[in-house]
């Protein structure tokens, strides 16, 4: 099979298209997964933003990842489940794409993105531009191969040092050859910005769980604020994560997430925690 605009395209069918102002479109996500992460989630809202984006500049630019003010994360999603997404296009232009969105399971929000901003670069040093208008044109009529996307590559997270409940640090060694890199992007490859999401939000996990919480409560996730990509990701990058606890009581957690390729910033975020009991 083909890996372009398979390997990590979310977005199977677009309902429907106002142009330059929402779009409505449906994943189907993959069963084969032990868990769907909240991150791949958000990133299907983004890509449907982008094929709107991309449909109102005649598909000359696209948007890469830059700047979410706010991702709540309002329910779990279990894998195989048809996720109805939605974005609402607030400007579109050739510098940038500003948007919001959300994503439902069975009417239900699961995850609900505001405040982002997309900075738009030219199609062709990324992507075919008519490959990928065809597949537009596919999706729009409901007739696009669903292939694809059907596991979450491995992305182990070696932890290099912390100070208990206060904060962790660790290394994510960014693969040089993996599957979803034909498809993000075929001209360019680049590292999805969801997915260095996803580890920081699995070091975010281990350090809330060393924190104390009242009773029989455990602290989840609730919103990811200010997160900022700062520049591409190459394949074969080594990355250094941190988490580290802004604030803390009985009810609530700010965490601030920092990750760096050597010196140079390349990402950041905060995460807000709140209690909830335990299963």
């Amino acid at each position: 099979m083909d890996e372009h605009l398979h390997t990590f395209s979310f977005v199977r069918r677009i309902a429907s298209l106002q142009e330059g102002k929402i779009i409505r479109g449906a994943w189907d996500s993959p069963a084969s997964l032990e868990s769907l992460p909240a991150s791949l989630v958000a990133e299907a809202v983004g890509q449907l933003a982008a094929w709107a984006a991309m449909a109102a500049v005649d598909f000359q630019r696209r948007p890469v990842a830059g700047l979410a003010g706010r991702i709540d994360l309002l329910g779990v999603v279990r894998p195989g489940q048809t996720l109805e997404l939605e974005a609402q296009l607030e400007s579109v232009d050739a510098e940038a794409v500003a948007y919001g969105g959300m994503a439902s399971a069975g009417g239900v929000p699961v995850i609900r993105l505001e405040h982002c901003v997309g900075p738009m670069v030219p199609l062709e040093e990324f992507d075919d531009p008519q490959a990928v208008r065809e597949r537009f044109g596919l999706l729009r009529n409901g007739s696009a191969n669903h292939g694809g996307f059907d596991t979450l590559p491995s992305l182990g997270l070696e932890r290099t040092g912390g100070e208990t409940g206060k904060w962790a640090r660790a290394t994510l060694q960014v693969p040089s050859t993996a599957a979803f890199f034909a498809d993000h992007f075929p001209r360019r490859a680049v590292f999805p910005g969801s997915l260095l999401m996803h580890t920081n939000l699995a070091l975010a996990a281990t350090l809330a769980d060393q924190l104390a919480a009242p009773g029989k409560k455990a602290w989840r996730a609730q919103s990811v604020l200010d997160l900022k990509l700062r520049t591409f990701i190459s394949p074969g990058a080594t990355l250094e994560l941190e988490a580290r606890v802004e604030e803390c009581s009985e009810t609530g957690a700010v965490l601030a997430l920092e990750s760096r390729a050597g010196k140079r910033v390349v990402g950041t975020a905060r995460v807000i925690l709140s209690t909830e009991d335990e299963p």
